[in-house]
């Protein structure tokens, strides 16, 4: 009799575990956690990692770009529906669950010349494997480049690769900026690399070849048709291929004697021009930029940290944002990418894309997004570097970072006055 109490303590606890199991499958109960997911593009599945956390109002969805997260907006789960929404990149991940997965759809604007469309979405728990190198994965770490022409006048992309025997994080380099961290393993004699973080959805194969060179075929968004081939950068000169551009010389000035001038409007509507005091007589940024760029996004959140070094020492940034006409009446993505990365420097809407070459007259070759323009205290464009290199480009990303500070710090030390007059000195001895 002494053991019948135990016994019905026991069947009470099986039964609690039982109701508790059924409630973390139910539909009201929020999806938290680590989740494997997929999406659809151009009959290409794009994995990548989705992360679910909080509840209610603390709802909040992450992203992967390498180490670097992109949470949402805003988030919301309702009678078995889940919202995310990445507003920053007018990009929302939909689904509902049913049987522990996660079904739906991803909305957002991925291919050229498209308004925004829905993809089919899918996801299952993540489940932790052991991460045994492979033993016969080929080593294939460091820097590759890739013959390529583009409309741009490259000749040839870097691929930077960062391995952990069969685990692979790498990034595609070019002129413009990087296709986000591709991450991946080696499996059936490839690798087999993907990235979403709300942008840039692309699958990346990576076959190392008996002749020492790479193809990669890709998959996604804006992804040529044919395989690419990398060689080691001292073979491609062996084979005298050509060199990655220049990211300081590929765009450049129309006249270097010419004060950099600009006026356009803020997100209220408030003109704003280079004769502000905030501007004239100071050192600036100059930043061609544009919601739509993933690569703008990138270079917006190191601005940020730029911002908050030098400001106070003197240093002023300027963005001056082009947008898709449709996104001109309302500015939402804009807004939302204003207060994703809390952008505390001057933001202008200049225009439509279209208009970059009529709005920034002075720069010649202007065709990256972004591209930023070192103004010095005497209103003329010192230098001129397209496009951005992510912390996904490794030393490229150290380097740029070595690059702007060294620049600044060279155009917040000068005397304007001691600078025109040493200028006026080397034209008469001309």
């Amino acid at each position: 009799m002494k053991r019948f109490p135990n016994l019905l303590l026991g069947l009470a606890a099986t039964a609690l575990a039982g109701l508790s199991t059924i409630a973390a499958q139910s539909p009201s109960a929020p999806p938290q956690g680590r989740w494997d997911a997929t999406f659809t593009l151009n009959q290409t599945a794009i994995p990548f990692r989705l992360d679910v956390s909080g509840e209610g109002s603390s709802l909040v969805g992450t992203l992967y770009n390498g180490d670097l997260k992109q949470t949402t907006t805003s988030a919301q789960f309702e009678n078995g529906k889940l919202t995310l929404n990445f507003d920053h990149y007018l990009t929302r991940i939909v689904a509902s669950v049913q049987d522990g997965k996660l079904t739906g759809e991803v909305d957002g604007r991925f291919e050229a010349d498209r308004y925004i469309a829905n993809y089919p979405f899918s996801a299952v728990r993540h489940v932790d494997q052991s991460t045994v190198a492979a033993e016969n994965a080929p080593e294939i770490g460091g820097i590759w480049e890739i013959e390529h022409e583009t409309q741009k006048g490259e000749k040839a992309w870097r691929f930077v690769v960062h391995q952990h025997g069969g685990d692979v994080s790498a990034s595609i380099l070019r002129v413009d900026g990087d296709t986000g961290a591709l991450v991946g393993s080696y499996k059936d004699n490839k690798f087999v690399l993907s990235h979403f973080d709300g942008s840039r959805p692309l699958v990346a194969e990576v076959t190392a070849q008996p002749d020492g060179s790479l193809h990669i075929q890709l998959r996604g968004a804006y992804t040529p048709a044919d395989p690419l081939v990398a060689w080691r950068p001292e073979v491609a000169r062996s084979k005298g291929l050509p060199e990655p551009a220049d990211f300081t010389t590929h765009t450049t000035l129309r006249d270097r004697n010419e004060r950099f001038s600009f006026s356009f409007p803020d997100v209220n509507g408030k003109l704003v021009s280079s004769e502000d005091p905030r501007f004239k007589g100071k050192v600036y940024l100059a930043i061609v930029t544009g919601t739509w760029c993933p690569n703008c996004h990138d270079e917006a959140q190191y601005l940020v940290q730029l911002y908050s070094k030098y400001h106070s020492k003197g240093l002023e940034i300027v963005a001056l944002d082009f947008e898709e006409p449709e996104q001109q009446q309302e500015l939402h993505r804009a807004k939302a990418f204003i207060k994703k990365y809390n952008i505390p420097y001057t933001y202008l809407i200049a225009g439509a894309p279209a208009e970059m070459w009529e709005k920034v007259p002075q720069a010649l070759n202007l065709n990256t997004w972004p591209a930023t323009l070192f103004v010095g205290k005497d209103g003329r464009v010192r230098k001129i570097h397209s496009g951005f290199a992510a912390p996904a480009s490794g030393r490229f990303n150290s380097e740029l970072q070595a690059e702007f500070t060294n620049e600044i710090d060279q155009l917040l030390s000068e005397n304007p006055v001691q600078r025109a007059s040493s200028e006026q000195v080397g034209r008469a001895g001309n």
